[in-house]
């Protein structure tokens, strides 16, 4: 397959990423990766399935949200990255990479979004009706609870979560809103407008269930929770055709089933995209 590296414009930053295309035959549908919290798009699913997919036609956009990694290095001294991620740039970041592609002629997407982005996925899929198809993997519940249940199994501050969340206020009020601060159970620190967007602005993934209009693919380890990992929750709300798979022997990063998972997302999406995704 050809890879070709791009930049996406935002409002503020560009968006780096990748763009696979087979190497020979057509191209046959075209498919968006929404990594998760502090991932990027050499991880996770964004690395390991579009070779799969591309061998079927299908062209594949993988690419850094502005809140990617964990700290990175943006011009000069100025820093960035999953630590300093907000919610209405995460939403603003899908639709900047759908209008990239169809600059280049890929209306439509397919969307695939693993953990958090997930969620975005989700919302993605209840906002944009045209779209084709839509993979939830490991999406987790979203909306105002999502820190305090996340806290609850061990991560985002653990049992220090009101502590850390009365000294992010404390900090925004102070104007130090974009200084860092230690998260433990996360990927250890934050910003304090990171911190308290997380809580209070993340889409509610089963609400978007609700209004959602296109086939959706919710995939889930068994090692994951489900209150937190809310597969079948989200089939029960939603609106249009939604299969619902439970990976045996499978944790949240899909260690060891990357295979498994590339081929019943492949399999899948032959069924739902009514034969645009072939063999």
């Amino acid at each position: 397959m050809k890879l070709e590296l791009v930049s996406i414009a935002t409002d503020t930053i560009p968006l780096d990423g990748i763009f696979y295309t087979p190497d020979s035959g057509p191209i046959r549908s075209v498919a968006m990766f929404l990594h998760g919290n502090c991932h990027n798009f050499y991880m996770g699913p964004s690395r390991f399935m579009p070779e799969t997919l591309v061998a079927a036609g299908v062209a594949c956009l993988a690419f850094n949200r502005r809140g990617h990694d964990m700290v990175t290095s943006l011009g000069g001294r100025d820093i960035g990255g999953g630590a300093f991620q907000l919610t209405h740039e995460a939403l603003a970041d899908s639709d900047y990479a759908a209008g990239w592609l169809k600059a280049r002629g890929f209306t439509n997407p397919i969307v695939i979004g693993h953990s958090n982005g997930g969620v975005l996925a989700a919302h993605y899929a209840a906002t944009h009706p045209e779209t084709p198809a839509v993979v939830l993997m490991s999406a987790h519940i979203g909306g105002k609870g999502i820190t305090k249940r996340m806290s609850a199994n061990g991560l985002y501050g653990r049992d220090r979560l009101p502590a850390i969340e009365a000294q992010a206020r404390q900090m925004i009020a102070e104007d130090r809103g974009k200084e860092l601060m230690l998260l433990p159970g996360w990927w250890w620190v934050a910003s304090p407008e990171s911190v308290l967007d997380y809580t209070d602005n993340m889409p509610d993934t089963v609400e978007c269930a609700g209004r959602t209009k296109v086939p959706v693919l919710f995939t889930r380890g068994d090692k994951e929770p489900a209150d937190t990992y809310p597969a079948e929750a989200y089939a029960a709300n939603c609106t249009s055709p939604c299969e619902v798979r439970i990976l045996p022997d499978c944790d949240h990063f899909y260690t060891g089933q990357e295979e498994t998972v590339s081929q019943l997302v492949l399999t899948w999406l032959r069924q739902a995209t009514k034969g645009a995704v072939t063999a």
